[in-house]
């Protein structure tokens, strides 16, 4: 059996070192114990520190380290599809952050799970630790996305963290799409999937890359990737408030024969104006994201463009060249 461990990183000079270090000494053991082969694939999503030149001076000492480097920052999607098609000679993958956030202790235990015959092996974490605020918008983005999309379910605590069986990854390389939504995509090819639980670990060293905005960021993408149901929300938001409006109009009709013309009202006409303005922009916003994805898709781009690796390119890739 051989075993890949994909790593993206991102401005990760202050744990790299120490991630390398992690995960060779408890792989090696398990690999010795369990009798699997293993390397360690990092993706370095065009870090502007030095990130790449710790990867290319530990690939020259330690042979189980591979390494791809991006042009520029395209993002972790992009480095995690561009790990998932350079693993495509191997057995099972793990997808892992470079963090350690997620304990890579646990991946012996994947293993031995996988060899039971599941495609999906899930490290789900729990909330233990996390503020209040935190908590309650996690739990609130999760049943609205859920409430939203049909084809899937998403499970709070489930990430990237988890190990895929060869034919789970050819399945993730089969969807083209160049807006990429991972959590979903796991949850969407399905296969026989086991869960395990972990405690909820804090950042060992460095900060986090994610911030409020490229969180919000992400809420949407899985909101949008999935269904068109916002799409068909304004339809029946447009449609009630076109039932409204007809029944205003029927009142103010009926008031002018009783009582004659009155001089309307500021606030009434302010709120309208108002109202269905907002009502317009936000309808407007929503088509165009679903526009904006099209026409991405339909550029047909390449999701990331590799400056520098030790590892062999995808047959596809090999082909294009």
């Amino acid at each position: 059996m051989k075993l890949r461990v994909i790593v993206p990183c991102y401005n990760e000079t202050e744990i790299i070192q120490q991630t390398i270090s992690k995960l060779t000494s408890i792989l090696d053991e398990a690999s010795q114990q369990k009798s699997f082969e293993y390397d360690l694939l990092f993706v370095d999503d065009g870090s502007k520190d030095n990130t790449i030149e710790i990867l290319q001076n530990a690939a020259e000492t330690i042979p189980t380290v591979k390494y791809l480097s991006f042009s520029r920052n395209f993002g972790k999607e992009s480095a995690m599809i561009a790990g998932f098609e350079h693993s495509t000679d191997c057995d099972a993958v793990v997808m892992i952050d470079a963090d350690l956030q997620h304990p890579p202790e646990l991946i012996p235990q994947m293993v031995e799970v996988y060899r039971e015959g599941y495609d999906q092996v899930i490290a789900k974490r729990n909330r233990d630790g996390e503020n209040a605020p935190r908590k309650w918008m996690t739990r609130f983005y999760y049943k609205t996305i859920n409430y939203f999309v049909e084809d899937i379910r998403l499970e709070d605590g489930v990430g990237d963290f988890r190990l895929l069986s060869q034919r789970a990854v050819q399945s993730l390389v089969s969807l083209s799409e160049y807006n990429r939504f991972s959590k979903g995509l796991f949850a969407w090819i399905g296969y026989n999937t086991k869960v395990i639980s972990y405690k909820n670990v804090e950042r060992e060293a460095g900060v986090s890359k994610w911030s409020f905005g490229s969180l919000l960021n992400y809420a949407i993408d899985g909101l949008i990737s999935f269904n068109n149901k916002p799409l068909r929300m304004m339809i029946y938001l447009g449609l009630a408030i076109f039932v409204v409006s007809m029944l205003y109009i029927a009142y103010l009709l009926v008031d002018t024969f009783v009582h004659g013309v009155s001089v309307p009202g500021y606030f009434t006409s302010i709120a309208a104006v108002l109202f269905i303005g907002g009502i317009q922009l936000i309808s407007i916003g929503v088509i165009g994201e679903y526009i904006g994805r099209i026409y991405y898709e339909v550029k047909q781009r390449p999701k990331y463009i590799v400056q520098a690796s030790n590892v062999q390119p995808p047959v596809e890739l090999k082909k294009q060249a």
